[in-house]
């Protein structure tokens, strides 16, 4: 289970704003992540705590390929990104690092920045706490959810490889 604050974002928050150009010559997750959304909200860093979640409406991630993006959420504190949709690429690498991301238009209209956010991973449900509105979102398969337990695809596949 999942459970923070959101921190709601608009429409195309693209790669260049989760994570500027400016920082990518390091791959050290802690010094990403204290960069983290800077040229979009100067202020994430010192608001977000562990476990908070990223809300935001429409092609979340767009922009360049980079994993730099989701690897500075993640190393920021972010527990998981719950958009109306993602950019394909930025989905596929949030989950490759183990960084939940759910598609939910109904939560993210639901859910106003600053609100308590619970997430089931398992069965999909998002609880806004605050309001007790719950919302569904496609669960994870099985082996999904393993990969993100673990840390994401590396893991992953040292795990199955041990088996």
């Amino acid at each position: 289970m999942i459970k923070g604050r959101a921190h709601k974002y608009g429409s195309n928050v693209d790669t260049d704003v989760i994570i500027p150009a400016r920082y990518l010559n390091t791959t050290d997750p802690a010094e990403l992540a204290g960069h983290c959304m800077e040229d979009l909200d100067s202020e994430f860093i010192s608001k977000v705590k562990t476990g908070d979640i990223i809300v935001a409406e429409d092609n979340f991630g767009c922009g360049s390929s980079r994993e730099h993006a989701p690897i500075c959420i993640k190393a920021a504190g972010i527990s998981c990104v719950i958009a109306n949709s993602f950019a394909r690429i930025f989905y596929r690498n949030s989950l490759n690092i183990g960084l939940p991301i759910l598609e939910c238009p109904e939560a993210v209209a639901g859910v106003s920045n600053g609100d308590e956010v619970e997430v089931d991973l398992k069965n999909g449900r998002i609880t806004n706490v605050t309001t007790g509105k719950a919302y569904s979102a496609k669960p994870f398969p099985e082996f999904m959810r393993q990969l993100i337990e673990v840390g994401g695809l590396v893991n992953y596949a040292k795990t199955r490889l041990k088996a």
